[in-house]
């Protein structure tokens, strides 16, 4: 299996400061071509997101430079994902608790990383960034810790009312601003010929799911100039509808 990755991002509408950040690759392995990305949304209520965010990125993409190729001589076991980026999550959420109290100040982030084989894709999620998997329909693989969600699960808010509702950005877990986080894994078999997405809240606010899919689906995003072309195409639709969070989005074809 081969792959195209692209992913772009901007502060916004509002925002003097982008507190997104995002990392993509794509590497030889000797178990094949093996795709990673994260997208973190450093927390725009706090202090010091861009550093939150900034920081669990650079920790996974030392993750695939010092601990991915010795994974990669053989099929990488869900285990051995699960227990890496669960130690990486709980070491920056006290890191970050810890920086925090030193300087007096709150800061957090969420994160949503993704590694794709020729046999499996493993995802982890903290937070309201989210995961899809575009083929001929859009599905969300993440499930969103907000408290809108779990009203939604319970069954006291409807998905159309939570569209306005005010509490909507209310997190409830997130790197470096919760006392314990549960990171969320999700585990499942790559399609050929489909397009794995990441984004931060701040890119699927305004836009639809069927604007995603329609953007972002196999057949129109051939080759790595259209689909920077078609996130981007997003991002500006976020903007004219007046988004006023940062915006991040990577997507990576599957060939």
């Amino acid at each position: 299996m081969n792959y195209i990755a692209m992913a772009s991002s901007d502060a916004g509408m509002v925002k003097e400061t982008n507190q997104d950040s995002y990392f993509a690759e794509i590497s030889s392995t000797p178990i094949g071509k093996v795709a990673f990305a994260i997208v973190c949304d450093g927390m725009g209520g706090l202090d010091r997101g861009e550093l939150a965010s900034a920081s669990v990125t650079e920790a996974f993409r030392r993750w695939t430079k010092e601990r991915l190729p010795s994974l990669c001589v053989q099929e990488i076991p869900d285990q051995e994902i699960r227990q890496d980026w669960t130690e990486i999550a709980l070491s920056y959420n006290e890191k970050l608790q810890r920086y925090g109290r030193e300087h007096q100040i709150r800061l957090g982030t969420t994160v949503t990383s993704l590694l794709l084989t020729e046999s499996r894709y493993y995802i982890m999620n903290v937070g309201d960034t989210r995961a899809y998997e575009i083929t001929n329909r859009i599905l969300q693989i993440t499930r969103d810790h907000t408290v809108i969600e779990r009203e939604i699960e319970m069954g006291n808010l409807t998905p159309e009312e939570a569209e306005t509702d005010p509490r909507r950005s209310v997190l409830l877990q997130c790197i470096g601003a919760s006392e314990e986080i549960y990171p969320d894994f999700f585990f499942g078999r790559p399609r050929l010929n489909s397009v794995y997405l990441l984004c931060s809240d701040g890119f699927r606010h305004k836009i639809s799911n069927a604007e995603i899919h329609r953007h972002l689906n196999a057949d129109v995003c051939a080759s790595p100039e259209e689909i920077k072309r078609n996130i981007d195409r997003l991002i500006a639709l976020d903007m004219r509808r007046m988004e006023q969070d940062n915006i991040t989005a990577i997507a990576i074809r599957t060939y």
